[in-house]
């Protein structure tokens, strides 16, 4: 199939910036075939009017726990350790066989809808999350939670086991990739962590990771190991491999520099660290320290939601605030790090994040016909500072229609819903 927008108004890279032009993009099949004048030979199936339509590429939440819906709206207002020890992880050994699956089921639905196509999972069963992902048509990275208290630990070897199996198991599934996931500095010892990065470099993968959460974290590594969290995986070999951290809010200037050196990605998490008061990432040090940054919306359990029109929102607000700054983290840079930021976080930059003549058709448009909009002045900003997440008007990945006339393409949306409110009664 071939789709041709014709005279929209798109969010383009500008060398290392973006700008929004309007001009023609046409799809062949599941990439982008032209981004400028429509070749002679280009004859397109379906042509989508530009006019009041912006187009952008989808957005990349680079760390969430797509299960954790099933969570939502559970345990809010605690302290961080009461939060996560005393009622996340207890109703998480509650769940059953194929909750998560329905569950990640409904963050695809809430994704999809606010215009996210890509997205990096941790999660704690096997093979359910996986098929959701595939069956509901988003593009994602995937990884099993790994927590062990050595190398010789029963439980973290199978979970381990299980991890391995799943990626073999889902090999070939286009638009899913894996990752290993050790927890935490705090629920993985530092010789378990790493057999995780010796295993992720047989099996050629990535490791997704939690880093520098919390202030307890910080204090408890120090106190076991003498060391901070980020020099805890250097030393146990983590940083050999490609990596991404998520939330990084407490960094001393050696943990940014031991990042930046093994081009370790990190995920801000704006709305859950401050939600559960575990402060504000240094974002505007990262990325003087030359860090990739990116942006993920962590959990619905500790965000309430997975909507990342609202956590970029967040992300240059808060960090204008704290650095009392008005041009820190523009609204150019806050697009950058939500989209193409990510999808290199993700090792998905040669396929996703930008709209450019061979990348994959991930795209969003948008309907500007909204008073919150006008006047359209600078899209950029209104995007960034305006927008609400139910802009998106049409989503696609890999040139296929997966949200449209306000319904998944792929998901039966009563039937998924019914379910988790079935299993959150039951928890």
């Amino acid at each position: 199939m071939s789709i041709l927008f014709k005279k929209i108004q798109a969010l383009l890279p500008d060398g290392g910036g973006l700008r929004i032009e309007t001009c023609n993009v046409g799809v062949a099949g599941n990439t982008i075939a032209f981004v400028g004048e429509v070749p002679e030979d280009f004859v397109p199936d379906e042509t989508i009017d530009g006019k009041d339509r912006l187009l952008t590429p989808g957005f990349v939440n680079a760390h969430t726990h797509a299960y954790m819906t099933l969570l939502r709206n559970r345990a809010d207002d605690l302290p961080f350790h009461a939060w996560l020890f005393d009622n996340i992880l207890p109703m998480e050994d509650r769940l059953r066989t194929n909750d998560s699956y329905w569950g990640t089921f409904l963050a695809a639905i809430e994704m999809l809808r606010s215009g996210c196509t890509c997205y990096n999972d941790m999660y704690i069963s096997q093979n359910e999350n996986a098929q959701a992902a595939h069956e509901s048509g988003m593009r994602a990275v995937l990884s099993r939670g790994l927590v062990g208290s050595s190398r010789a630990d029963e439980g973290g070897l199978r979970r381990l086991r299980e991890a391995s199996d799943e990626i073999a198991a889902f090999r070939g599934y286009g638009r899913l990739t894996f990752a290993l996931a050790p927890h935490a500095p705090y629920t993985c010892a530092p010789d378990y962590l790493s057999l995780i990065a010796e295993t992720a470099r047989k099996l050629d993968v990535p490791i997704h990771t939690h880093l520098g959460e919390s202030r307890q974290e910080i204090a408890d590594i120090q106190k076991l190991y003498g060391k901070t969290p980020f020099a805890l995986m250097e030393d146990a070999g983590v940083f050999n491999v490609s990596t991404i951290a998520a939330h990084c809010v407490h960094m001393t200037e050696q943990d940014m520099r031991i990042a930046a050196q093994h081009g370790v990605s990190v995920a801000t998490n704006p709305i859950s660290n401050l939600k559960l008061a575990n402060g504000v990432a240094p974002v505007r040090e990262m990325i003087a320290n030359g860090i990739n940054v990116a942006l993920g919306t962590d959990g619905a359990a500790s965000n309430n939601a997975l909507n990342m029109l609202r956590e970029l929102n967040f992300l240059c607000l808060i960090h204008k605030g704290k650095n009392e700054d008005s041009v820190c983290i523009t609204a150019e840079q806050g697009l950058k790090i939500a989209t193409i930021n990510g999808a290199n976080a993700l090792g998905l930059g040669a396929i996703t994040g930008s709209i450019e003549a061979g990348k994959r058709a991930d795209l969003v448009v948008c309907n500007l016909n909204q008073p919150h909009w006008t006047p359209r002045t600078n899209l950029l900003a209104a995007l960034c500072y305006g927008a609400q997440g139910n802009e998106p008007e049409k989503v696609f990945i890999d040139g296929e229609l997966l949200f449209a006339n306000g319904h998944c393409a792929k998901i039966d949306e009563e039937r998924v819903c019914f379910e988790a409110q079935k299993i959150s009664e039951r928890l």
